[in-house]
């Protein structure tokens, strides 16, 4: 039995806890007596709770997350009913600031804030020893990148052949958005490459086809960005009908030319860049600290879609202190022109440390207080609207995000995409009530009736685009406005091509 467990509640089974496996590779002499416990959100609690128990651990490393907060504090409050001599120690970004406000760290032992390899080491020696620090809120030591035990061999086989790997290049950001909790990193941190590459190849070696790189800052460092492209086309060179998938986060302004004659030598489906443009207003920008080159980021956008394979991820924030409505929808509109795949519509939350609470009383920002912290209204922006902007983005992940319906999507944003999809949205919360459990042949109904109706567009135009969609997205069943005789096509697999999973198949597949 473990004396150490590391657990956390993930997001899903496909997101491997990259944090569990840095703490346990820097256990040292300890490493031999703790184990991995991974668990998902949704799970029942008391099951949970049942399984840690079930290994007698004396001491439970617990990471704590913005998306698990509430279910890890029910969990830490019935294994203290439990078991009260089980030493519950706690780490993660959401415990690492404002701590002593938080119920969950008072149900708790030890709170590592910050880097926890070393911390959570000493600690662990401490307790397994018969000694119990005074000190509850342990800040976590920070120390040179090479010191650190390199976590890659902590992922099983089965994480190698079914989950996504999290890798990280570097710690860190130099940049100060301050929506970010990276705003109060002094810099970034690169670990040692060679190393860091060799780890890769063993990985690959071992199976694993689907990387994704956790480094804020992924294209900052050029030199070190080639070299990581130049291992995995060696490996595509090599093996090109044997395809990996990799993620990685890019500055948008910062794209030199050596590095797009390497991105241009990826085939499709093996890229996937995440790009974060947040806000295209400069007034915004400067208010929140962040630096950005509008139209270079433009510019690089617009490379990018036409120049390569890569598929492209790219994130805006509605709720920024002092943006509208009207300044957002700008901003919208002007990235569904530059066309990446994916937009991703994200609401503002208030992570605990982040500098932007700071501008809470001059520009009247009213946070959620529970999980997930999310904007609900600012001096430009009622909660109404706010709540019309969050039932948009939960819309507009179903129906653009998805892939699933690019024909129609066409139709529906026409000229003014912002204000067609907002209206759109209305028009579709109006008649369900709903913004989850929708079924693709009710979404698919729902547009028809829309576009014919309301937006008075051609029926039979509109008809067959959505079948396309539909059964292009591999779709079965026959709809109801398709004519009795029309020719039901094959159904196509749900899955992805090779390592590419299969929303980013779906959107590289454009007609």
């Amino acid at each position: 039995m473990p004396d150490i467990v590391l657990a956390t509640l993930n997001a899903r089974y496909a997101h491997a806890s990259l944090g569990l496996r840095c703490l346990r590779a820097n256990l040292g002499a300890l490493r031999e007596r703790s184990a991995i416990r991974e668990f998902i959100i949704g799970q029942k609690i008391e099951d949970i709770a049942e399984k840690i128990l079930a290994d007698r651990p004396r001491i439970l490393g617990l990471g704590v997350y913005i998306w698990n907060i509430e279910e890890s504090s029910k969990l830490v409050a019935q294994l203290k009913v439990l078991q009260p001599d089980l030493i519950v120690v706690l780490g993660g970004p959401e415990v690492s600031y404002e701590t002593d406000a938080q119920r969950i760290a008072a149900l708790a032992d030890y709170v590592i804030t910050g880097w926890g390899e070393i911390s959570f080491a000493a600690l662990a020696q401490q307790v397994l020893a018969g000694e119990r620090p005074a000190a509850r809120i342990i800040p976590g030591v920070q120390p040179p990148l090479p010191a650190l035990a390199i976590p890659y061999g902590e992922y099983t086989d089965e994480d190698v052949q079914k989950r996504y790997l999290y890798v990280e290049a570097s710690r860190g950001c130099p940049f100060k958005c301050e929506f970010c909790l990276s705003a109060l990193d002094k810099t970034a941190w690169p670990f040692p490459l060679e190393p860091f590459l060799a780890e890769l190849e063993t990985l690959y070696a071992r199976g694993a086809r689907q990387f994704k790189f956790v480094d804020r800052t992924f294209n900052l460092k050029v030199d070190t960005s080639l070299a990581i492209l130049d291992f995995f086309l060696a490996r595509l060179d090599a093996a090109p009908d044997d395809p990996v998938f990799v993620h990685f986060e890019l500055i948008p302004d910062h794209l030199p030319e050596r590095l797009k004659t390497a991105i241009q030598r990826f085939p499709a489906g093996t890229l996937q860049f995440e790009i974060g443009i947040q806000t295209f207003d400069p007034e915004v920008q400067a208010r929140i600290s962040r630096r950005q080159d509008n139209a270079r980021a433009a510019a690089n956008l617009t490379w990018l879609r036409d120049n390569c394979n890569a598929h492209l991820h790219v994130d805006l924030i509605a709720g920024l202190p002092g943006e509208d409505v009207a300044t957002f929808a700008r901003g919208f509109d002007t990235l569904v022109a530059l066309a990446p795949h994916e937009i991703q519509f994200g609401i503002l939350k208030r992570l605990r440390g982040a500098p932007i609470a700071r501008h809470t009383r001059d520009y009247g920002l009213q946070f959620n207080p529970e999980p997930p912290y999310n904007i609900l209204a600012t001096n430009v922006i009622d909660f109404a609207t706010m709540q019309r902007l969050s039932r948009f983005a939960r819309y507009w992940d179903l129906i653009a995000n998805s892939g699933r319906y690019p024909r129609t999507l066409r139709r529906l944003l026409a000229d003014s995409p912002f204000a067609h999809f907002l209206a759109f949205s209305d028009w579709l919360y109006a008649r369900t009530g709903q913004t989850h459990a929708l079924a693709q042949e009710r979404l698919v109904q729902a547009l028809y009736d829309y576009l014919g109706n309301d937006r008075a567009l051609p029926a039979a135009d509109v008809g067959a685009d959505l079948a396309l969609d539909y059964h292009g997205a591999g779709g079965r069943s026959r709809l109801p406005f398709e004519p009795a005789d029309a020719q039901m096509p094959v159904p196509r697999s749900r899955k992805g091509d090779g390592a590419t999973p299969a929303r980013q198949a779906r959107h590289l597949q454009r007609p």
